[in-house]
């Protein structure tokens, strides 16, 4: 299966929030409300370094996708 590299994640126990989830390596849920990351994977050693030089582009990825998707849904 092709899975796109962001997906948008709703719940409505969590209605204040919005969750990005990132696919790739290394995979996350981000809640742009307050940056907030839950990392799928475990990291260790050089891993985490190379978490630490990734986080800030990943981030901001996330952020232009949903503004991204805001966009088109404001379209239809």
């Amino acid at each position: 299966m092709d899975l796109p590299k962001f997906l948008l994640g709703d719940n409505t126990d969590y209605s204040d929030n919005i969750f990005i989830i990132h696919t790739e390596f290394p995979r996350f849920i981000i809640n742009l409300i307050d940056d907030e990351i839950e990392w799928f994977e475990d990291f260790q050693g050089e891993d985490q370094e190379q978490l630490e030089n990734e986080v800030a582009v990943l981030i901001g990825l996330a952020s232009e996708f949903y503004d991204r998707e805001m966009e088109r849904y404001k379209e239809e």
